[in-house]
């Protein structure tokens, strides 16, 4: 199930950031369930793993050396 990430909307409040675990299906919270206050969902880049080098075999995402200079 995803987690989602919400704030606040109202500019004379203190924004205030909170996380949801919801389902696909479910339609997105326009309430806070603590304070009452319309929230809107907001995109996040999500987590990813970066692997660099030092891996045995063929490294992944590589495209060759970078230390070859074609000439």
């Amino acid at each position: 199930m995803p987690t989602y990430v919400y704030e606040t909307t109202d500019p004379a409040q203190p924004v205030r950031r909170f996380e949801v675990k919801q389902r696909f299906a479910e339609k997105p919270l326009l309430i806070d369930p603590e304070t009452g206050q319309l929230v809107r969902r907001v995109i996040t880049g999500g987590y990813g793993i970066v692997v660099r080098g030092g891996s045995v075999g063929p490294s992944v995402g590589s495209c060759g050396s970078h230390s070859e200079i074609a000439e």
